[in-house]
């Protein structure tokens, strides 16, 4: 199998971009990213550090982040599994990518830019809601925000085949195959949604 060794090989084989790729590209918040950006209730985070990348999936029921000027986001660091791999990353190596999904639409919003970990009490605080508060906000600066070509997601028919999500594996099946059955996959599948939605934030 022959391999691309050099930057030149990779532009003769694809050519130039289209101008549209190369216009669209915006350095802080403009009307129309903003938006888009605050209509996003999912964003998937990449970090990349010493111990490798990570790629996370950002959630809310609202904005998944918030604007505190043009050229920065915040976004809250609520309940996960609290491995914090992309806190790590971010610590050691601040470069990160957001990719901004709406559901129903095949279009993707991304921000490249630089991020920083906070645990400012006011920050902090200024997130809370049901009493639940996060531990840390994750404070973006913004270097560029762009949209991405929909063709991933016309190809892939996200929004368009329905629930997908029927026989797949679940968490509880991975587990239990990953700890030779050490631990009770049924179980823990049987005990997860409860336990989820008292985690939420």
């Amino acid at each position: 199998m022959d391999f691309i060794e050099t930057l030149a090989e990779l532009e003769a084989l694809y050519g130039k971009p289209g101008q549209a790729s190369l216009v669209k590209v915006a350095r802080q918040m403009t009307p129309t990213y903003r938006d888009w950006i605050m209509k996003s209730r999912l964003c998937i985070l990449s970090t990349v550090g010493p111990e490798g990348t990570d790629g996370s999936p950002r959630g809310d029921d609202g904005p998944v982040v918030r604007e505190l000027d043009p050229g920065t986001l915040a976004m809250p660091d609520w309940r996960g599994n609290d491995r914090i791999d992309s806190l790590r990353n971010i610590v050691s190596d601040g470069r990160v990518s957001l990719m901004f999904l709406v559901a129903g639409s095949n279009n993707v919003v991304r921000v490249n830019g630089h991020a920083k970990i906070s645990a400012d009490r006011m920050l902090c605080d200024s997130f809370t809601r049901d009493g639940k508060t996060p531990r840390s906000v994750i404070v973006i600066a913004i270097e560029e925000i762009y949209s991405q070509c929909a063709r991933a997601l016309m190809r892939a028919r996200v929004w368009v085949d329905g629930d997908q999500a029927g026989g797949l594996p679940s968490v509880g099946d991975m587990l239990a195959e990953m700890t030779r059955g050490e631990i009770d996959g049924a179980a823990y599948d049987k005990e997860w949604p409860g336990r989820a939605a008292q985690t939420l934030w």
